[in-house]
């Protein structure tokens, strides 16, 4: 039987923390979904995070990952936007 969806938690920082003021996400997505979609999610829920894709980094299960990377069920994903120095 094929698995219909998945379940991965998201870690939330800067921004992204921000926005759902919360430090941690358990969400549900379609089976071999890119982990692009957790950013274009956030998009949907949250129009002022537009301006962070472009340059946000991608983790899964503490090891960087380009945005195309498909996500697999119960994996940890983290958002890593920008960090400002100064």
């Amino acid at each position: 039987m094929s698995q219909s969806a998945i379940t991965v938690t998201i870690k939330l920082f800067a921004a992204y923390q921000e926005a759902y003021s919360l430090s941690e996400l358990v969400l549900a997505f379609p089976h071999r979904t890119p982990v692009k979609a957790v950013c274009d999610r956030f998009i949907s829920e949250h129009p002022q995070l537009a301006k962070w894709p472009e340059v946000t980094s991608f983790g899964i299960n503490l090891i960087f990952v380009e945005s195309h990377t498909p996500l697999k069920d119960g994996d940890e994903v983290v958002l890593i936007p920008p960090v400002s120095c100064g």
